[in-house]
């Protein structure tokens, strides 16, 4: 399945409802369920389409799910898409887990901002629209920038992960509750669709030792090559990322929250709010590659049932994000060998997305070709 399917009735949307506001995360908070009645309605549907049973696949089975998260048996394809590119630097990077350095992060955070980034060359395409959140970028931007970039902003850069925390519990707090207001800022403006999207060098050394941390994997098997580092690179990393975990993990425990801000980051503490907060907005969720699924796991942790407010977009060829996705229940659209994270991964697979809701409402039913009896 390409999405986490609802299968049991909780408090669903009533189609046409506005939406309540939200009140900041909390690891008390538990989401509503999506629509169940809707995704019963969709999947009668489908099978009553002019296609032989099962001939849609997965695309069958993500209009099902689309269904139960838009509250309606025959939801419209998205329309109102947001994607979020949330950035951050980390102190990790200092440990020569990159192969490139720190300074790149704003650098790509300007190119975003001028709309030559792969992702926002693809989103203007598509019509989806992006907003740029520097949550931790190492860096003061020069006079004239939008102040909307750094409005959400908990510091510059994180702690090593290898030898300390890489955000205080204030921190992990502000970022938080940054990442529902990122979500509510979208949700109130109508839009039906998130992308939550990440951009910092370094960033898949966190979000390994996260799904590392919180899933019991090996470490070092979890650690990819991230921007391409060497072998030499790729061990010096694995190291890091093993000694992270283990850091952590002791003075940790197992609470998702705690790990959170101890190896995420201000970056991937807010893309987990954004999770959060979407799911209790009744607001479903397209996410791209290792670091934002990262996230998206941690936020099912935190609040169980989030993920069934998710579908994945693709599957990164870094060696966290499969065992993640696995967690969540979530089989990706697309599966193409990328790694580019922005939220590249996720706006390649969203025509996917539009197509299911389409093939659903609008393909003709079986019984409606037939002679009368």
């Amino acid at each position: 399945m390409s999405a986490a399917t609802p299968t049991t009735p909780g408090t669903a949307p009533t189609p046409g409802t506005a939406r309540a506001g939200g009140t900041g995360p909390s690891s008390q908070d538990e989401p509503p369920a999506p629509d169940a009645a809707a995704a019963v309605g969709a999947r009668a549907r489908l099978a009553a389409l002019a296609t032989p049973p099962g001939a849609l696949g997965r695309l069958g089975e993500t209009a099902v799910w689309w269904a139960g998260v838009r509250g309606t048996a025959l939801p419209p394809p998205p329309q109102h898409v947001h994607l979020h590119l949330v950035a951050g630097d980390h102190g990790v990077v200092a440990r020569g887990v990159s192969a490139f350095p720190a300074s790149v992060t704003p650098l790509m955070v300007a190119a975003f901002l001028d709309g030559g980034a792969a992702a926002t060359v693809l989103a203007r395409h598509l019509g989806v629209h992006v907003r740029t959140h520097d949550l931790a970028v190492d860096v003061d931007w020069p006079p004239g920038t939008d102040p909307a970039l750094t409005a959400h902003k908990v510091r510059r850069g994180s702690g090593s992960i290898d030898t300390e925390d890489a955000l205080s519990p204030a921190e992990t707090d502000a970022a938080l509750a940054a990442g529902a207001a990122i979500a509510d800022s979208s949700v109130d403006a109508g839009a039906d669709l998130l992308i939550v999207a990440d951009m910092g060098i370094g960033n898949t050394t966190p979000a390994a030792a996260l799904v590392a941390a919180v899933l019991g994997l090996d470490p070092r098997a979890a650690t990819g090559r991230g921007t391409g580092v060497d072998d030499e690179g790729l061990a010096r990393k694995g190291s890091v990322v093993a000694a992270a975990v283990v850091r952590a993990r002791e003075r940790h425990g197992l609470d998702p929250l705690r790990l959170l801000g101890a190896l995420g980051g201000a970056d991937l503490v807010a893309m987990t709010g954004i999770c959060l907060q979407s799911a209790r907005r009744r607001t479903p969720v397209l996410l791209d590659g290792v670091v934002v699924t990262a996230a998206a796991l941690l936020a099912e942790r935190i609040a169980p049932g989030t993920a069934a407010w998710f579908v994945a977009g693709h599957r990164s060829s870094e060696p966290a994000h499969a065992p993640a996705l696995d967690a969540l229940g979530l089989e990706p659209l697309v599966d193409l060998g990328m790694r580019l994270g922005e939220g590249s991964g996720a706006l390649v697979a969203l025509p996917l997305l539009s197509a299911a809701a389409v093939l659903l409402a609008e393909t003709a039913l079986l019984a409606d070709l037939l002679p009368p009896a």
